[in-house]
C-alpha cells in the first residue's frame, strides 16, 4: 500500500497495517500490472526494432537503385559521346550538298571547254 501511495504521489507514512488477505490481492494485482505494463513495452521496443530495420531496408534498397540509376545514366552519357564523335566525323548533308554543287560546277565548265563533237551524218542507202 506505501508503494501504491508514493506512485500516487501522497503521503505514505500515514498508512493503517493492512491484513493478510487485503494485501495479498494487493500484491498479486501489482504484480499483474507490472507483467503487463513490461510485456506492453517490450512489445513497443520489438516493434520499434523491426520498423527501425525495415527503414534501414528500404534505405539500402533505394540507394542500390539510385546507384543503379547514376551508373545506367553514366553509361547513356558514354554513348552520346560515342554517337556526337560518329556524327562530327562523318561528313554533314550540308558539306555533301555543296560538294555536288561543286562537283555539277566543274562539269558545267568541262563541258564548256571541250568542243561538242558535231554528229555525224549516216549515208543513206537506196535500194
Amino acid at each position: 500500500m506505501r508503494t501504491k501511495m508514493r506512485i500516487l504521489g501522497f503521503n505514505a507514512e500515514a498508512v493503517k497495517p493492512m491484513n493478510e488477505g487485503a494485501a495479498a490481492e494487493l500484491g498479486a494485482e501489482l504484480l499483474g500490472e507490472a507483467i503487463i505494463f513490461v510485456t506492453a513495452c517490450s512489445c513497443l521496443m520489438l516493434e520499434y526494432r523491426r520498423h527501425q530495420a525495415q527503414q534501414r531496408r528500404k534505405e539500402t534498397e533505394r540507394r542500390a537503385s539510385w546507384d543503379a540509376m547514376r551508373d545506367e545514366v553514366g553509361h547513356l552519357a558514354l554513348a552520346l559521346e560515342a554517337l556526337q564523335a560518329q556524327v562530327q566525323a562523318a561528313p554533314s548533308q550540308g558539306a555533301l550538298e555543296e560538294l555536288r554543287a561543286q562537283l555539277q560546277e566543274v562539269r558545267v565548265q568541262l563541258c564548256a571547254r571541250s568542243p561538242q563533237p558535231e554528229p555525224q551524218a549516216t549515208p543513206v542507202s537506196e535500194e
